[in-house]
């Protein structure tokens, strides 16, 4: 499971640490692709099989399914950390998530998101105000949480 908040700098060569508390879940070699609203998606190769197991599922008669695989799949890169614990980043994505020098990497149960600090900061001033109400929604009739 990954969680958790960092706070980490993109370098000149568009590489970025990733914490050693994440990294350990991730494995010698994951896939970064374009996530959802505007950041990046990070899995293991575990998580990544999980997922386009589903998509080959879809039906490729349906325009939304070929839309979203195409978004999804196309952005995705297969990598591996250097001996310093960073990952370079493509210069598609880059361009995709918007990222500048300062970047949000959140841990998020089975994936990590590496969000702009600009992006991140703007997603949490639109939400902060719903995510009460968000919570009632998904939990509404369990009576554990």
């Amino acid at each position: 499971m990954f969680m958790g908040e960092f706070h980490h700098n993109l370098d000149e060569k568009n590489r970025v640490i990733i914490p050693a508390k994440l990294r350990a879940n991730l494995g010698e070699r994951f896939i970064i692709t374009q996530g959802l609203e505007g950041c990046l998606f990070v899995y293991p190769l575990k998580e990544w099989d999980k997922i386009t197991k589903k998509l080959n599922g879809l039906p490729f008669t349906k325009k939304d399914a070929r839309t979203f695989s195409r978004f999804f799949i196309s952005g995705a890169t297969e990598c591996i950390f250097d001996k310093m614990g960073r990952v370079n980043i493509p210069y598609p994505l880059i361009k995709y998530a918007n990222l500048k020098r300062e970047l949000i990497i959140i841990g998020v149960n089975d994936r990590i998101e590496l969000w702009s600090k600009e992006r991140w900061e703007k997603y949490l001033d639109e939400n902060s105000s719903t995510f009460e109400t968000i919570a009632e929604n998904l939990f509404l009739g369990d009576e554990d949480a």
